[in-house]
């Protein structure tokens, strides 16, 4: 590729085709809008100024920390100095690329560079995903709805519940089926959903029998207009077992309400550990192993997860010939959020006493061993066949080449993790890319930046177009004085270290 073949002229022709009396064709999606002078087209992404085709968000560029005698030192001020831009350390991102999908046509940029002695190339481009989608991480003990009930955004459904993992519960949003497989307002409102979580943006959902949350990327979910602050320590058996050494001596018995697992001290194997001997206290539930009980109660917003507001309703009796007046007994959640000091009178009924200073440490150690909730926003999606035609004339070298571990691939210069298996299926943290990387299509569908780097000669032997592959010093040279420039992101990997081996010849 030419210098020439980088220019706004060369560039418009790529992306579209002029079609007379100033009226300009975008080719970049299925929709093809044919876009008059001074206005954009319906993705509000590509525009016509003065006849040529041009990506209203500028092209992000990242510049590199200097290795300075293996210290890493970052450019003057918060973004770039203004300086000339070093090749060695600038990396050019797919976000404001612009997209030759859906036809043959090479990818907006395809970049070569040396790094470490070696010959590389990343192809650069923007995706449009239609097979998309997010999964959602919420830190949180608190019953969010029935797993597989659908998940609504403005009355439509964008996805689901999916299976809870340990001490958070799963959304599924988006997915082909929502936004092209209903109806077109269930489409809009999924890609809306999909854009605004991607974004970092908040979004209120609710859930069918169940919740209303808000979620937003790294921050803390709300439910039911409550902001959660703690991710559980674990189960109640696990909470047991962590603290069981601490409360000895302390308390004669402990009750840790879970939905999942309540977990009772001196039956609990911990407890016969330490030779505590028994409380005579029986818990409500289907016992599994000794001290460790299921189903305690329904699922709720109350203490560990379940519907339980007065943590007395859950025993069930307490044995006269095992339990003494006097005994020390102690409630508490998962979280340490709840809390309730007990000692049984002459009749065996707990009454509620001052915790010790003893027993309220270890209750607030709990809570300082819980992490901070947050929500976790991964965007998945898989790279199609006309994306890996910008790539190269034949994809399946390409899609093997990611399997092998040849081939790296980014969003916006963030590592994403591929699936094993077929085709190119991946996973990203929105919350480790670039701002405003995320857009959408009309039809409707995601547009999200993504990038392969390789070695040079590798490239050239999976068919990739060679022709088209244009120095990284020539990039910066022509597209420079209109790119967005930002500093690379200290937690992502350089994608052109060779130190794991894929990038060496």
């Amino acid at each position: 590729m030419s210098n020439g073949q980088l220019s706004r002229e060369a560039r418009s022709r790529k992306l579209g085709a002029s079609e007379g009396e100033g009226i300009v064709r975008c080719d970049a999606c299925p929709v093809l809008c044919r876009i008059r002078p001074g206005r954009a087209g319906a993705c509000a992404r590509y525009a016509n100024e003065g006849g040529q085709l041009v990506r209203t968000d500028p092209v992000l560029l990242l510049q590199r920390a200097r290795d300075e005698g293996g210290r890493l030192v970052a450019f003057a001020g918060a973004g770039w100095d203004g300086g000339p831009l070093d090749p060695s350390r600038t990396f050019v991102t797919g976000v404001g690329a612009g997209t030759t999908y859906p036809d043959y046509k090479p990818a907006p940029f395809i970049v070569s560079a040396e790094h470490e002695g070696v010959d590389t190339v990343t192809v650069v481009t923007e995706g449009i995903f239609s097979y998309c989608g997010v999964k959602v991480k919420i830190d949180t003990d608190r019953h969010l709805g029935p797993e597989a009930a659908p998940v609504r955004v403005a009355g439509e459904q964008v996805g689901h519940v999916t299976t809870a993992e340990y001490g958070s519960q799963m959304l599924s949003i988006g997915g082909v089926r929502h936004l092209t497989g209903g109806s077109k307002k269930e489409g809009t409102v999924t890609c809306e959903a999909l854009l605004d979580l991607c974004s970092g943006k908040a979004v209120e959902m609710t859930i069918d029998d169940g919740r209303t949350v808000v979620v937003q990327a790294g921050e803390a979910p709300v439910v039911d207009g409550r902001r959660e602050a703690r991710m559980r320590v674990g189960c109640g058996s696990a909470t047991v077992g962590i603290f069981a050494k601490q409360w000895l001596g302390h308390v004669d018995e402990v009750i840790v309400v879970d939905d999942h697992i309540t977990g009772v001290l001196t039956e609990h194997q911990a407890g016969r550990v330490l030779d505590m001997p028994p409380a005579g206290i029986r818990v409500r539930g289907r016992k599994s192993t000794p001290g460790r009980y299921f189903q305690v109660a329904r699922p709720g917003l109350g203490w560990g997860g379940t519907d339980i507001t007065d943590p007395l309703s859950i025993i069930q009796r307490i044995d006269a010939k095992v339990a003494w007046p006097g005994l020390r007994l102690l409630l508490t959640s998962t979280t340490g959020e709840d809390a309730l000091y007990c000692v049984l009178d002459r009749d065996l009924r707990p009454v509620e006493a001052e915790m010790p200073r003893a027993v309220r440490a270890v209750v607030e150690r709990i809570g300082e061993n819980c992490e901070p909730s947050l929500c976790t926003v991964l965007f998945m999606a898989g790279a199609g066949g006309s994306l890996r035609a910008g790539v190269t004339e034949n994809p399946v070298l390409l899609t093997r080449s990611v399997a092998r571990g040849e081939t790296r691939v980014t969003m916006g210069g963030a590592p994403v993790y591929v699936w094993p298996g077929g085709g190119i299926t991946f996973m990203v943290d929105v919350t480790r890319m670039p701002g405003n990387a995320f857009g959408y299509v009309p039809t409707p569908a995601i547009v999200a930046p993504i990038e392969f780097t390789l070695p040079r000669a590798l490239y050239e032997r999976l068919g990739g177009h060679a022709s088209d592959i244009v120095p990284i010093g020539d990039v910066l040279r022509e597209v420079a004085g209109d790119a967005r420039i930002d500093r690379w992101r200290g937690e992502n990997p350089w994608p052109f270290e060779t130190g794991g081996g894929s990038l060496q010849e």
